[in-house]
């Protein structure tokens, strides 16, 4: 499978006809149809449904548009690791992570790195853990900057010198706002958002000292951002980490810690024995610095 005709494949996708595709290809439509259906027999299976207004992808063109986006994203990468110049460091680094404030840390480390440095480009992903190892794992992204409770086991990692606490986001009108910081019994019977990555964490269902089936739990969230607005139109309380919302000036929403305590640990990972890039080892090197 030759990953020009991938990436041929993800323009047919992507402009949902074969003859846009070709203008953008700047090839004619003969010899696009002529790989596509080369492709079809080598793979055995139907990949488009050829209509007569656009084409539509079969659940096997679907699954390989996934893969093909992956493999083109890493041979992408791979080509400007191998060209950037060892003189003048140049690349592309790749970050994964989820939402916490500490990801001023990362920032801090590349602004230094940019004074001298300035060809460095970084791009940042976001998601939970599930998602930034899945994309770790497949060699898509450098590094990930994981929170709380996961498996690092199966990464090369620095621990961060800072925790993130976790507590209870909610409007100053709300009865909780008047307490200083928030007990587990305090949420037994309050309408509950919280995070995906949360709800499957041991930790969280421990220090809650609760089984999940049990809690009024009336949303799930992606990002914090979204769940506050939620929380603004008072539908429930979100349990979330500190600083990612502004809860000061006017704003009608107030953050308060769980107690005891409850601390979520930040580790910066990498996938063991690979090969990082001139641009991520000098980043890496960095990183290490400042920790």
């Amino acid at each position: 499978m030759d990953i020009r005709v991938l990436q041929y494949f993800l323009a047919v996708a992507r402009e949902e006809s074969i003859t846009k595709a070709a203008e953008a290809l700047h090839m004619t439509q003969p010899p696009l149809s002529r790989q596509l259906k080369d492709l079809e027999e080598e793979l055995g299976k139907q990949l488009l449904i050829r209509g007569s207004k656009k084409v539509t992808l079969t659940e096997d063109g679907m699954l390989l548009r996934k893969r093909a986006e992956e493999l083109v994203d890493l041979m992408e990468k791979t080509k400007t690791e191998l060209t950037s110049s060892s003189e003048n460091i140049s690349g592309d680094i790749y970050i994964g992570c989820g939402e916490t404030e500490s990801i001023s840390f990362l920032a801090q480390a590349a602004r230094k790195l940019q004074e001298k440095h300035p060809l460095i480009h970084y791009h940042i992903y976001s998601g939970d853990a599930e998602r930034v190892m899945e994309k770790l794992d497949k060699g898509l992204i450098d590094f990930g900057l994981l929170v709380g409770e996961v498996d690092i086991g199966r990464y090369d990692h620095l621990k961060l010198p800072q925790n993130d606490l976790w507590g209870v986001l909610m409007r100053k009108d709300s009865p909780l706002a008047k307490k200083e910081s928030i007990l587990a019994k305090d949420l037994w019977d309050k309408p509950l958002i919280i995070s995906h990555q949360a709800s499957a964490n041991t930790a969280m269902l421990q220090w809650l000292k609760s089984d999940i089936s049990k809690l009024n739990i009336v949303a799930t969230y992606d990002l914090i951002y979204n769940a506050a607005q939620f929380v603004k139109k008072g539908f429930g309380y979100v349990i979330a980490l500190d600083k990612l919302i502004n809860t000061a000036g006017d704003s009608n929403l107030c953050f308060r810690p769980l107690s005891p305590t409850f601390e979520a640990e930040l580790y910066i990972v990498w996938k063991k024995y690979q090969v990082l890039s001139r641009a991520s080892r000098i980043f890496l090197h960095q990183l290490k610095i400042e920790t």
